[in-house]
C-alpha cells in the first residue's frame, strides 16, 4: 500500500469517528419534531467519561457538560465574541462553576449562564476584589436523563434575549449534520 492510500484511509477514519463523537443529536428530523421537544444527545455512560459533548439541537449548537455529578447545557459560542465554550475549562469562582472561553477568558456560570467579573472599589485600590454577575449572557437548556439516555430540551428564545443567540445560528455555526439519519430512543417511550 503506498503512503498516498494509508493517509486517505486515516483521514477518513478520522472523519467517520469526528461524526460519531460530535453529532449524536444530529439524528433526529428536525422537521417532525417541535423546537421545545427534548432531543437525545447521547448515553450517559459516554458523557461521564469525557465530561463534555457537543450536540446539534434543533438546529443549534450545544456543550453539554458534566460536572460534579450535574449535567449542564449552553450554546456553544460564547456570548461576548463567539468563542468555543466546549474546549474552555471549567474552574470555580466564589462557589460558583464555571465555563472559562478560551480565547478571552470570559467566565460563564453553567447553572445560570451569568457572565462573572471581578470588581474593585476604585476609591478603595486596597479593597479585594470582588465576583459581581454582568446577569445572564449565555442561554442555557435542559439536561434529562432517562434509562441512561441524555436528551436536550432548548430554552425558549421567545421568553427573553441572550447575548449568546447572536452565535447561535447562520454562519457561526461549526457542527455539520450527517446526510443519514439514526434511529434514536424516543424520550416518550423510554
Amino acid at each position: 500500500m503506498c503512503d498516498c492510500t494509508h493517509v486517505y484511509i486515516c483521514i477518513c477514519i478520522c472523519i467517520c469517528i469526528y461524526t460519531e463523537m460530535d453529532l449524536q443529536s444530529s439524528t433526529q428530523d428536525p422537521e417532525t419534531i417541535e423546537d421545545n421537544s427534548p432531543v437525545y444527545v447521547g448515553r450517559e455512560e459516554d458523557i461521564k467519561k469525557s465530561q463534555r459533548m457537543t450536540a446539534v439541537v434543533h438546529d443549534r449548537e450545544v456543550v453539554i457538560f458534566y460536572h460534579k455529578g450535574e449535567y449542564h447545557a449552553m450554546d456553544i459560542r460564547c456570548y461576548h465574541s463567539g468563542g468555543p465554550l466546549h474546549l474552555g475549562e471549567i474552574e470555580d469562582f466564589d462557589g460558583q462553576s464555571c465555563i472559562v472561553c478560551p480565547w478571552h477568558k470570559y467566565k460563564i456560570t453553567l447553572s445560570t449562564g451569568e457572565g462573572l467579573y471581578q470588581s474593585i472599589n476604585p476609591k478603595d485600590p486596597s479593597a479585594a476584589p470582588k465576583w459581581c454577575s454582568k446577569g445572564v449572557k449565555q442561554r442555557i437548556h435542559t439536561v434529562t436523563v432517562k434509562n441512561g439516555h441524555i436528551y436536550v430540551t432548548l430554552s425558549k428564545a421567545s421568553d427573553f434575549k441572550c447575548d449568546s443567540d447572536f452565535y447561535a445560528t447562520g454562519q457561526f455555526k461549526v457542527i455539520q449534520r450527517p446526510s443519514t439519519l439514526k434511529k434514536v430512543p424516543d424520550f416518550k417511550n423510554i
